[in-house]
């Protein structure tokens, strides 16, 4: 039986862990440095704030970004790769590299 037919296939557990469309976005939006939750509103604005909420909440909870909020008025909320999730941007760039070729 191949790997891939358990769970200990690395492609099936890499997939839990980045397979969203909007997992790989927030990614790239946080590959080069930290964002403020607004700016990752921005940046990607057909995401509704409830997908948003859940997919950042997904990757905190799986250790590839840190979440820091700030005691203050307004709430300020910073999102940034941990080192685990720094090992993601090669995957995003070759997803991004993949999916140009067929722009």
């Amino acid at each position: 039986m191949h790997l891939i037919h358990s769970e200990k296939c690395g492609v099936r557990r890499a997939m839990m862990l980045i397979g969203s469309k909007w997992k790989m976005v927030l990614i790239g939006c946080l590959k080069d440095g930290m964002q403020r939750y607004g700016e990752l509103k921005r940046s990607i604005p057909d995401i509704s704030e409830k997908m948003l909420i859940q997919e950042l909440k997904d990757l905190v909870e799986a250790g590839l970004v840190e979440k820091t909020s700030y005691p203050e008025v307004p709430p300020r909320v910073e999102y940034r790769l941990t080192e685990k999730g720094q090992k993601a941007i090669p995957v995003w760039e070759m997803v991004e590299r993949f999916g140009c070729d067929y722009l």
